[in-house]
């Protein structure tokens, strides 16, 4: 009777976890190229067969420890599917059609510099003519460097993400972009992972690969979030998770009936 406590208090920090992640996918409706998460668990039963099948042993038998029957926090994924764009007319917001990403020059509170990643195009012409993100991150181009503007002349933007400046002008500079490999049904990308400030880094073991998007000037993607299945996928969590609690209430009473009536004597 004990053990149902543990699953039912496993159920209810899945849930929790469920929770965390849909209010976080919420919580970014509105930000710029965004991409919601999943979170994803795993039954008892699923973590018995992975330990019946685990070689690290010779397969030898072992006990299965302190293991607890119950529901067991999986892996987050994201989803990557595009979203819908927002025109803005702005020159240097920019957009992709398709997978890939722009590279940005990230330099953190300590000064440190690193190359990550991003959907989010909302991107700003600095009084001295650099190209920045919002936050004043450098823009690199195809080569890696800064892209480094006249603030004095209009500037268009093809599909190909080639600036010109002046009619009949060679391209000035052309955004950077890039891809990765993804898993075998292209559905997620192995040695990808968030950073932080929306954007991304590669992790040991990534491989870039030429990305066949093409470039949008004078539009955002949004988020890929739909609020309203969010919302439904609130309220079915906020339920799975009552439902536990009165399961733990249930087998309190049942405890403390069983100490306190049927060890009396007649």
């Amino acid at each position: 009777m004990v053990k149902g406590l543990y699953i039912a208090h496993s159920a209810m920090i899945n849930e929790q976890h469920r929770m965390d992640t849909l209010t976080n996918n919420l919580a970014n409706t509105s930000t710029t190229g965004y991409k919601k998460e999943g979170a994803t668990s795993q039954t008892f039963a699923d973590a018995l067969a992975v330990k019946i099948k685990d070689s690290s042993e010779w397969y030898l038998s072992r006990r299965m420890g302190n293991m607890q029957p119950g529901v067991k926090i999986g892996e987050n994924y994201v989803d990557w599917s595009e979203g819908g764009f927002r025109e803005t007319e702005n020159t240097f917001d920019l957009a992709l059609s398709d997978s890939g990403f722009f590279r940005i020059e990230f330099t953190d509170k300590a000064g440190n510099t690193s190359e990550k990643y991003t959907r989010d195009g909302s991107f700003t012409l600095t009084l001295q003519g650099t190209l920045v993100t919002k936050d004043g991150d450098y823009v690199l181009d195809t080569n890696g460097n800064h892209i480094t503007l006249d603030p004095t002349q209009d500037a268009t933007i093809d599909r190909q993400g080639n600036i010109f400046q002046g009619a009949g002008a060679a391209p000035v500079a052309t955004i950077g972009i890039t891809d990765f490999q993804r898993n075998e049904t292209g559905t997620d990308y192995y040695f990808l992972e968030k950073y932080g400030e929306n954007m991304y880094q590669a992790v040991e073991g990534a491989t870039q690969i030429p990305s066949n998007a093409q470039i949008y000037s004078g539009y955002l993607e949004q988020s890929n979030v739909e609020t309203v299945s969010e919302m439904v996928n609130m309220i079915a969590v906020q339920r799975q998770y009552e439902i536990n609690q009165k399961i733990i209430t249930t087998i309190d009473d049942s405890l403390e009936n069983s100490v306190n009536q049927i060890g009396k004597l007649g």
